[in-house]
């Protein structure tokens, strides 16, 4: 019989490979950028929120705070090493370049701020834990308004072009395979982001469901490319949450 922690290792690798995959769904969007030597009308803002977001997790990860959480780190310190890729890249061909500078600076300061004020008045993991745990949520929670704005666009325009199916089925199974990974050896922070992961997922999917057959056929040329609504200010999918 698999031991509970077996069986939650094996869920946590299997939520590492989904979650790479939604990390590198950007990664048309900005060979196009490469190749175009301009950014376009994509926004960084997706990007510069994912670091943020990453940065947080993997600290919530390190043992020195929340033990026994490697996957974690391995999942958001490749998340947070592909979204510095995708910025480099940007800030190389974006005409104003202050803008992603500036904000990173910000959440790394914050970070620091965050981790100097955790480790000296914090005593114990569990202390630790709920700190870190509740700035992760409340960052998921923000980060998770983006797909309410493309859920809205659907049921106005009773059309799902610009909610790609895939995506959201993604989206879907990676808040789904976390949210058991949390459930199997109970972890509040990653169970609440990811149970609102799995929510957001599922609600996109009925959506897509109720209006896929009322999606105009005729104007293909119109509809965005998944990769190309990563960095959409209003637009953007949610990332990967852990």
């Amino acid at each position: 019989m698999v031991s509970a922690e077996v069986a939650r290792n094996i869920v946590g690798i299997i939520g590492n490979v989904i979650s790479f995959f939604l990390f590198a769904s950007p990664i048309p969007t900005f060979l196009k950028i490469y190749k175009q030597k301009a950014v376009e009308e994509f926004k960084p803002d997706p990007y510069v929120a994912t670091v943020m977001n990453c940065m947080l997790w993997v600290f919530y990860g390190l043992p020195i705070v929340h033990p026994d959480s490697t996957l974690v780190v391995t999942i958001n310190g490749t998340g947070l090493v592909m979204e510095l890729i995708y910025l480099t890249i940007f800030f190389i061909y974006a005409p104003k370049k202050g803008q992603v500078i500036g904000w990173l600076c910000v959440e790394i300061l914050f970070l620091g701020v965050v981790a100097s004020c955790t480790l000296l008045l914090a005593k114990t993991h569990a202390q630790r834990s709920t700190i870190v745990g509740i700035l992760c949520v409340i960052f998921v929670v923000l980060m998770y308004v983006s797909p309410l704005t493309i859920m809205r666009k659907v049921i106005k325009t009773k059309s799902v072009k610009y909610m790609p199916f895939y995506l959201s089925l993604t989206n879907f199974l990676n808040g789904l395979i976390w949210m058991t990974y949390a459930l199997i050896r109970f972890d509040l922070y990653i169970l609440i982001g990811n149970g609102l992961g799995t929510l957001s997922g599922a609600a996109q999917l009925i959506l897509y469901a109720c209006y896929f057959r009322s999606t105009p056929k005729d104007d293909d040329d119109d509809v965005v490319k998944p990769s190309e609504l990563q960095l959409s200010g209003s637009n953007a999918p949610a990332r990967p949450t852990v």
